[in-house]
């Protein structure tokens, strides 16, 4: 997720901002001597900024979520634009020629990251992840073993029969909840549970209660909510207010280390005995990590750095597929034509049986329907941020090294020189051979909800599966509805760790006869 503060300013904000004016007058100076380099740079234009601070506090103390103020941003300043946040340049790009420019024909430049601040080098183990990673040695190791030796075809194939079992979960969760609720369900709840068992059996191989998956679920989401960026990120001059929370970020770190380090070792000693143990996994992501050679180092990872790529994997494909299922339920309810179009395709490709995931390769409509859902509703706003390795020119302006450069996917996928009527949920403008997207961005940017280049997420694949496998198994299962209170005109959002319904989805559901 791209590197910006909350979209509401903390209640003490203001007094902080007072009593930190005595220690910023103090490096002033030397603030103003950086500025003074950047000034001969030709950077995007902007809105204009205070001293220092820039547009930190503009940012923060808007009423807006951030995505939302920088679509009104966009029409005033242009498909690149520059914020200045405190010690930090931001440079938001949301045009596909230049997405296009930056990401593929000059991927090898913009593949880098930029500096983290310290709680995220915490939880990184110092950039020790495929997602942070510096473009070099380290990253090509860790991506070279996810994709190759976790995320091909062969290896997938694997896990069919921990996909299988947990939609079936799945779908008696949500009966049970329906019959126990008037036909009401909870849809992102269930969804992203059924996710997060998949990736859990993938991700340590070893057979875990629901309690067990319950606990660890929790430990991730204090992580990810003690990553939400913080003032000190982008003014470190403030980081002795924000004591009680570096606190507060050690304690949830070695939660985690003493939630998930048992785990790891629960695996090393199952590998041991794997022949005799029936309970455990013939392979998982774990087994690729514990003796991975690492291009430049002479040591195989710590247990510290086992539980950071855990946690990502963890991490990178629970909350994004859950959210892109949610909005396709939404979608689906909005659209009943769309629903019923969709469930005569699975009906007519898999007659009364089960479908699974050989099935779903070859729905065409389904396969657009996911394709339209990730144009409309990409799961996060904006890339992973990405840095230059060296100055360069983009769009004729500079990007100096030490920016953060953001892609703005939410308005290329909304960009109404690329897609005609872009606010309208379309499947069928994949299917008249028209509006086609190569949804990598290869070939040309019009839609990147994974990102697009080098930085390109490694489970492009393995989220598109989740997504079709599990949407087509809930419309066969149930026809969906709209409860009385959930008005389905007006699509609001918010952001938690994506971009989610506000309100949370609510459904009436009919099992299928």
């Amino acid at each position: 997720m791209a590197t910006f503060l909350p979209s509401t300013p903390s209640l003490d904000l203001h007094r902080i901002f007072l009593t930190a004016l005595a220690f910023l007058a103090s490096v002033f100076i030397f603030l103003l001597s950086r500025r003074s380099k950047s000034k001969r740079l030709n950077l995007p234009p902007g809105p204009p900024g205070w001293p220092v601070v820039g547009n930190l506090f503009q940012v923060a103390g808007s009423a807006k979520f951030f995505f939302h103020y920088i679509r009104d941003l966009v029409s005033i300043y242009g498909p690149i634009m520059t914020l200045k946040m405190g010690t930090r340049t931001m440079i938001i790009i949301s045009s596909p020629e230049l997405a296009h420019e930056a990401l593929i024909q000059k991927g090898q430049i913009f593949a880098n990251r930029p500096r983290e601040n310290p709680t995220r080098k915490i939880f990184s183990s110092n950039k020790f992840t495929v997602n942070s990673a510096v473009y070099g040695p380290v990253w090509r190791s860790l991506r070279r073993n996810m994709v190759q030796n976790m995320l091909s075809t062969t290896r997938l194939k694997e896990f069919r029969g921990d996909r299988d079992s947990a939609v079936d979960r799945l779908i008696d969760r949500i009966r049970a909840e329906a019959d126990s609720n008037h036909g009401v369900v909870s849809v992102l709840k269930h969804v992203r549970f059924a996710v997060f068992c998949i990736l859990v059996s993938m991700c340590f191989g070893v057979d875990m209660d629901g309690d067990e998956i319950e606990r660890i679920d929790k430990m991730m989401k204090a992580v990810l909510i003690t990553l939400d960026p913080r003032i000190d990120d982008f003014l470190p001059i403030l980081a002795p207010f924000f004591s009680k929370q570096r606190k507060r970020t050690n304690q949830v770190r070695e939660e985690q280390l003493q939630t998930l380090v048992p785990f790891v070792e629960a695996r090393r000693s199952a590998l041991k005995n794997l022949s005799s143990n029936k309970t455990a996994a013939s392979f998982s992501y774990l087994d690729t990590l514990f003796d991975l050679k690492i291009d430049g180092r002479k040591s195989v990872p710590t247990d510290e750095e086992l539980v950071t790529l855990c946690s990502e994997f963890l991490n990178g494909g629970t909350d994004t597929t859950a959210t892109a299922l949610e909005w396709a339920i939404a979608r689906l309810i909005e659209k009943p034509e769309i629903q019923s179009r969709l469930y005569e395709e699975i009906k007519s490709t898999v007659g009364d049986r089960k479908v699974n995931e050989k099935d779903v390769e070859d729905m065409v409509y389904l396969n657009a329907v996911t394709k339209e859902l990730l144009r409309k509703h990409p799961p996060t706003y904006f890339a992973l941020t990405h840095a230059v390795s060296e100055p360069v020119k983009l769009g004729g302006y500079d990007i100096p090294m030490d920016a953060n450069v953001e892609f703005f996917v939410s308005s290329i996928g909304d960009d109404p020189k690329i897609w005609s009527d872009p606010k309208d949920f379309n499947p069928d403008r994949f299917l008249s051979g028209k509006e086609d997207a190569d949804i990598t961005g290869v070939t040309g940017v019009k839609m990147i909800p994974f990102g697009a280049g080098r930085r390109i997420c490694p489970g492009l694949g393995l989220g598109s599966l989740h997504i079709n496998l599990l949407l087509a198994r809930m419309v066969q299962e149930f026809q969906w509805r709209a409860t009385p209170t959930q008005k389905m005109s007006d699509f609001s959002e918010k952001l938690e760790f994506t971009v989610v319904m506000d309100p949370a989805l609510q459904a009436v559901i009919t099992a299928r006869k």
